[in-house]
């Protein structure tokens, strides 16, 4: 989806192949729930809590869900599966509307000489430098100046990953030697790309969760420098989740909030694993929005996350 907002046939075609392994199980089991019934019964919305725990929407959100149908069917009846599909795509998406999420940033909605800066983290293993990559990726094409910041400097494969995407994608980055002051890093970064006059900054920084102290402190120094350059950066903090880990995506969503300020979220490899629902589960508990979805591998493959047609893709 272009960050205009613009839902284009291609992105739909992208969601609807990137979700079909979630899909593909969801109504499999939902077929299963159905069988026999005439109507919505407590046997059913029994069956239907453990269809969407098991499809790693959540438990409390699960709940939710429930609870709101519960609702719709004291005066309705749904007598068939299409039926059902449409009461669930209607109370999820109405379950999502009302968490209001907060403003996201969005370079192109910035105005004057400062670059918008991103600082992005995550653990090591869920895309965080192809996630960078294919970001650096989205808004060169929207004809914006892009500059990389290796600030990853205790893994020698994390700036030689990175450097490779710089090189793939055109855009500049700036590194320095392994096990160099990731704070360091993000300095030079920030204040290359202000004399060069780039408008979106993208720093990558250690993907560590063992010593939650250790990387506070870490990434509060990296926002700290950053700070002497621009006091208002970064602009974004942006926290990247593997959404094929399911329940465990939830745990680090914990963990890295309580870390740091997390301003946005982005789950990736969504088109290899059946636990789509993780998407509806922590948009849903989490007050940080998602904001982008991976669906594969291509540069192209990202994806800003629209709650209503991913719901619409999800039960169509």
């Amino acid at each position: 989806m272009s960050i205009l907002g613009l839902f284009s046939k291609k992105d739909e075609e992208l969601l609807e192949k990137g979700l079909e392994k979630t899909k593909e199980s969801l109504f499999k089991k939902l077929s299963r729930a159905i069988v026999g019934k005439s109507s919505i019964d407590d046997e059913f919305l029994d069956n239907l809590e453990e269809v969407l725990i098991s499809t790693d929407v959540g438990v409390e959100t699960t709940l939710r869900i429930i609870e709101r149908i519960e609702k719709r069917v004291s005066k309705d009846k749904y007598l068939n599966v299409s039926e059902l599909n449409a009461l669930l795509r209607e109370e999820i998406v109405a379950l999502l509307a009302q968490n209001e999420e907060a403003n996201i940033g969005d370079p192109l909605s910035t105005t004057g000489d400062l670059p918008y800066v991103i600082m992005v983290v995550g653990v090591n293993g869920v895309g965080k430098t192809t996630t960078i990559g294919k970001l650096a990726y989205m808004y060169k094409e929207m004809g914006k100046k892009v500059y990389l910041g290796a600030a990853d400097t205790f893994r020698a494969a994390a700036v030689d990953q990175l450097t490779i995407w710089a090189e793939r994608v055109g855009v500049p980055i700036v590194t320095q030697s392994m096990g160099a002051d990731p704070a360091s890093v993000a300095y030079d970064t920030v204040n290359t790309a202000l004399k060069e006059k780039a408008e979106v900054v993208i720093i990558d920084t250690a993907g560590r969760l063992h010593n939650k102290v250790n990387l506070m402190n870490e990434l509060s120094k990296i926002k700290r420098v950053i700070q002497k350059v621009i006091p208002s950066a970064p602009n974004e903090i942006l926290l990247i989740l593997d959404g094929s880990t399911g329940q465990n995506a939830f745990e680090q969503a914990k963990q890295f909030a309580k870390a740091t300020e997390i301003t946005a979220l982005a789950i990736t490899k969504l088109d290899g694993t059946a636990k789509g629902g993780v998407v509806l589960g922590i948009s849903d508990q989490f007050k940080i929005p998602v904001k982008y979805i991976g669906l594969g591998e291509k540069v192209t493959d990202l994806q800003i996350f629209d709650r209503f047609q991913f719901v619409e893709s999800l039960f169509s």
